[in-house]
């Protein structure tokens, strides 16, 4: 009887645990992910290296530090071992992009991959996105711009990782929609990229290649701001050529 009850409360934990990482942001996930695994390779490397064993210790120890975000002989020495872990340097500390429609402000943090979201017309103008759930949210689309309908889809990826499982109607819904705004502007692109005006050729190929790692679907990226960020890498480069 006791192995009964004990095999029935491991399979409900199991089926918790599933829906967990079902419903978990990708983004979130990736990291804590990350940090698990630095911290066991660190700890097995501990291990071998009390056994005497260290040629396995020295590079797991630093492949786990590696996953925590730290090298042992700096950056420098090794500028790709963060950047294999999706931690690479090439973007510089809180530094942010703007992308922005008629009815919202998006900002995609550069550090955390992080997408908040600031209304800024309509009836709930000045508030956070983050102040609605998801039914409230969803409310909103149908009375927005065909710019504004991917925006608020991009951030409820992010933030309900499950959502269009349960939505409906809402291919059709843009279908209906008026024309996309026109053409993106010098000004729009620098902050869609976090650059200040003026950067050269290699920071905004610096700056496309870091955002578009966060955007990658496996960090619960969108196909409408990676969409945004090759236009505005495009319209600077386009500015530097002539």
């Amino acid at each position: 009887m006791p192995t009964l009850i004990a095999g029935v409360v491991a399979v409900i934990v199991l089926y918790s645990l599933l829906q967990m990482f079902r419903a978990a942001n990708p983004a979130v996930l990736a990291r804590a992910i990350r940090i698990v695994g630095g911290v066991v390779a660190l700890a097995v490397a501990a291990f071998t290296g009390i056994r005497g064993e260290l040629a396995v210790a020295v590079p797991l120890g630093i492949f786990g530090a590696g996953l925590l975000g730290w090298s042992p002989f700096g950056m420098s020495g090794f500028p790709n071992i963060g950047g294999l872990f999706g931690m690479g340097g090439q973007g510089s500390p809180g530094r942010a992009s703007t992308v922005r429609s008629r009815y919202f402000e998006m900002t995609l943090d550069h550090d955390s991959g992080g997408l908040s979201g600031r209304i800024i017309a309509g009836p709930h103008v000045g508030h956070l996105l983050e102040e609605f759930d998801l039914p409230q949210l969803l409310q909103m689309i149908p009375e927005l711009d065909a710019d504004s309908v991917p925006l608020l889809e991009s951030y409820l990826d992010r933030r309900f990782p499950a959502w269009r499982q349960n939505a409906q109607g809402d291919a059709a819904g843009r279908q209906s929609r008026p024309a996309t705004s026109g053409k993106m502007t010098d000004e729009e692109a620098y902050q869609i990229l976090g650059l200040k005006p003026g950067a050269g050729r290699d920071e905004i190929g610096r700056a496309h290649r870091a955002l578009m790692k966060k955007l990658h679907p496996d960090q619960g990226g969108s196909t409408y701001l990676a969409a945004r960020v090759n236009e505005a890498k495009e319209v600077l480069l386009r500015t530097h050529h002539n």
